[in-house]
């Protein structure tokens, strides 16, 4: 069952109370007639797995005439779904709406009402909501603030990627002042883990970070279970929690790495226990929120967590980078970090499972493919001498094909589909090593090492055949580039001799090189292998002559 004020979704946003000490106690009852609303700032596309910013909602909230100019306090609530964020929040409406009164939790038959909400076991909350109410609390030393309260997707759902829990949580983390991470019975070393992990996608995100990126991060434990050794509350929760995030020297370095990324990226930590609602909250279809069914002892907690949080001299102003943050600039920013998650430019995170897989397979790739190097080292390696390419190529076919069973044969997380792709890798690099190893041998080709010096003095032979037999007919022209020509072709094999000789200026060496095989392949090849077919060729015409002849001649005597 759905408790919500949304009411006239189409209508424009309200004017925004003032909450101040001397505030009628009336005020309040505009959440009652349902002008105020949750409005989707971050909006989940389920199918694609990505998200949007609305900017004309964001706009409609911070870009109001009376916030201009006004510092906004940022609090946001996130954890895994179903673990009553929602509700948490329609607490904290109701005390912003009516924090002058005397009680301001209300009467005990009111249904609770706000960001939408109920009982079950499905998720109800997608992207990010803030309330269409952005308050302006006044502080203890006179000064003004904007207020924004947002709701967060739960993480870890059946419908949400471990990329899509990151991205949500990361940034409603970087756009807070305040972080509310929301956990049931306990703070366990999992939910540290996931805390580390999205904690570092958002510092991603974020340029060039010298300071701690984030601000206040509020732990948030619910149904907590052991008052006899940690009292419910604030001071309960700041022993708990020193306890919890102590770093020790016996512990592994990876239990260590954790605590040490949290206390690195939040200024502010603290954490508050909170007792279970009561067994009609937890079980009852028809549970709307009402006080007189939720337990005495969580509405006595529930009335210093809320002040903790939302009281004005309570209140952190959001600050990036040291300068505290106007409604117009968290737009802004709002605008630029959404940029940078719908692009590809960060690193997508994967499941402990997907990245544990990743892990072995790439080690495995890694052992199959130092197997082949050192094998094929020992084929045709710097010290071997020159093999032909024939040999060359079935020793790599055997080498590849044991590579490949190496690979096959060690033990790996990850479906067969899954490891088959990094088979795949191993087969391409494979095949990229064995060119390599294919062009080291041909260097050692004496043939194939001499094909510049060669082509070139080739080059220097026939132009100076040329040049004489030009100059002797009288063609003087001719006979003077074929000079200029050998000149050219003389100096660059002098220059191709002492680069190979001092190894200095190896890309001129490299040109030359190319030259010399472009004039072999385009050139010189092909007029050899003109001569040469003439010569064999005059060779098989006079050949038959005297079989034909004799033949004749045997004819004749017949």
């Amino acid at each position: 069952r759905r408790r919500s004020a949304i009411n006239a979704a189409g209508c424009p946003l309200p004017s925004v109370p003032s909450v101040s000490g001397d505030q009628d106690p009336r005020v309040w009852s505009r959440e009652e007639v349902g002008e105020a609303r949750p409005v989707q700032i971050v909006a989940a596309d389920e199918g694609e797995h990505s998200f949007s910013l609305q900017e004309a909602a964001l706009e409609r909230l911070l870009l109001q005439e009376h916030l201009e100019g006004l510092h906004v306090v940022v609090v946001s609530v996130a954890g895994a779904f179903r673990k009553g964020k929602s509700f948490l929040l329609d607490f904290m409406l109701r005390y912003m709406y009516r924090q002058s009164s005397t009680s301001w939790m209300g009467g005990e038959d009111e249904p609770l009402t706000g960001f939408t909400w109920r009982g079950g076991c499905e998720r109800e909350t997608t992207g990010i909501l803030a309330w269409s109410d952005v308050f302006v609390v006044e502080r203890p030393d006179g000064g003004r603030v904007a207020l924004l309260l947002m709701d967060t997707q739960g993480a870890f759902d059946s419908q949400s990627t471990v990329r899509d829990c990151a991205t949500l949580f990361a940034l409603s983390t970087m756009t807070s002042s305040v972080q509310v991470y929301n956990l049931s019975q306990n703070v366990q070393e999992d939910d540290l883990q996931h805390l580390q992990l999205f904690t570092e996608y958002g510092r991603l995100a974020m340029e060039e970070v010298s300071e701690k990126p984030f601000q206040t991060l509020m732990f948030l434990i619910r149904d907590w279970s052991y008052p006899y050794e940690h009292p419910y509350g604030l001071e309960g929760g700041r022993s708990f929690l020193e306890k919890r995030l102590q770093v020790k020297q016996n512990q592994h370095e990876e239990l260590q790495n954790v605590r040490k990324h949290i206390h690195s990226c939040f200024s502010s930590i603290g954490c508050f226990l909170l007792p279970h609602p009561g067994l009609r909250v937890a079980t009852h279809p028809q549970f709307d929120g009402r006080l007189r069914d939720i337990n005495e002892e969580f509405k006595k907690e529930l009335e210093n967590l809320i002040p903790t949080l939302l009281s004005p001299e309570n209140l952190v102003e959001k600050e990036i980078g040291g300068s505290k943050v106007t409604c117009r600039d968290l737009l802004h920013y709002f605008k630029a970090y959404m940029k940078i998650y719908q692009g590809e430019e960060l690193p997508h995170p994967k499941s402990m499972l997907q990245a544990t897989a990743e892990a072995n397979n790439l080690a495995a790739v890694a052992g199959a493919k130092d197997l082949y190097t050192k094998s094929m080292e020992q084929v045709c390696g710097g010290d071997k001498p020159y093999i032909s390419p024939a040999e060359l190529e079935r020793r790599h076919a055997e080498l590849r094909l044991a590579s490949v069973r190496h690979f096959r044969s060690v033990k790996k997380m990850g479906s067969e589909d899954f490891c088959r792709r990094y088979q795949e890798q191993l087969e391409a690099e494979l095949g990229e090593a064995y060119a390599s190893f294919s062009k080291h041998n041909d260097g050692k080709n004496i043939f194939h090492a001499a094909r510049t010096p060669a082509t070139l003095l080739a080059l220097i032979l026939l132009l100076y055949v040329v040049s004489m037999v030009t100059g002797f007919l009288g063609v003087g022209s001719v006979a003077a580039l074929c000079n200029l020509v050998m000149g050219a072709a003389l100096t660059a094999l002098c220059v191709w001799a002492y680069v190979k000789y001092s190894g200095e200026f190896r890309e001129v060496g490299g040109v030359i090189d190319q030259v010399a095989e472009t004039l072999w392949e385009q050139v010189l090849s092909k007029l050899l292998e003109v001569v040469r077919s003439r010569v064999l060729g005059g060779g098989r015409v006079s050949a038959p002559r005297p079989r034909l002849a004799s033949n004749n001649n045997v004819k004749k005597k017949n």
